[in-house]
């Protein structure tokens, strides 16, 4: 059975980081206002250290995040064919001794929304490039290098930068939805 390597944030889920951020800031920003992956980056630098307490310590990011359309039942057809894993970052080298809080998060909502995968199958590292899977499906460029015979980008506002020139030269695919990985894969 031929593995697949499916990240999590941006690509099964999308948001939840940025609606955080207003919450906390009382703003209202749109992913649009940034390229960074890090929506922090729209803060004063002198509030980022308090924000990233607020959020490491009171804040469940997965209770505002949005399940992409068509992700989850794709993913179920998908384990019918498929050997899946799902592969999430967690570490913010920022705050390197909270991290495992996102953990935790990440694991809790894995099993309530993906029973139908079988919990060895997580996978939370940041050294994605490690991982030995025929297929990879992420949202960051960098989380793509290494093995993998297809390699699909899940669009998003920070990986807009990358011309499709650019993802042919690293032999990876853009794609903008769940229905067309299922076209692809399916």
């Amino acid at each position: 059975m031929r593995k697949i390597m499916i990240d999590l944030d941006d690509t099964i889920v999308q948001g939840g980081y940025l609606e955080v951020l207003n919450e906390y800031m009382g703003t209202n920003y749109t992913y649009e206002d940034t390229e960074d992956y890090f929506v922090e980056s729209l803060l004063p630098e002198d509030k980022v250290a308090d924000y990233l307490d607020y959020f490491y310590n009171h804040v469940n990011v997965y209770d505002y995040a949005k399940v992409k359309e068509h992700a989850i039942e794709t993913i179920q057809k998908l384990s019918e064919k498929y050997e899946i894993y799902i592969c999430s970052a967690y570490l913010d080298k920022r705050v390197p001794e909270k991290s495992g809080v996102v953990t935790n998060t990440k694991h809790m909502w894995l099993i309530k929304n993906l029973p139908f995968l079988d919990p060895k199958n997580f996978i939370f590292t940041s050294r994605k490039d490690l991982i030995d899977c025929d297929i990879k499906i992420d949202d960051k460029v960098g989380n793509l290098k290494g093995l993998g015979k297809l390699k699909l980008l899940m669009d998003g506002y920070h990986n807009r930068k990358y011309t499709d020139q650019d993802l042919k030269k690293r032999g990876i695919l853009r794609v903008h939805s769940w229905d067309e990985i299922a076209d692809i894969l399916l």
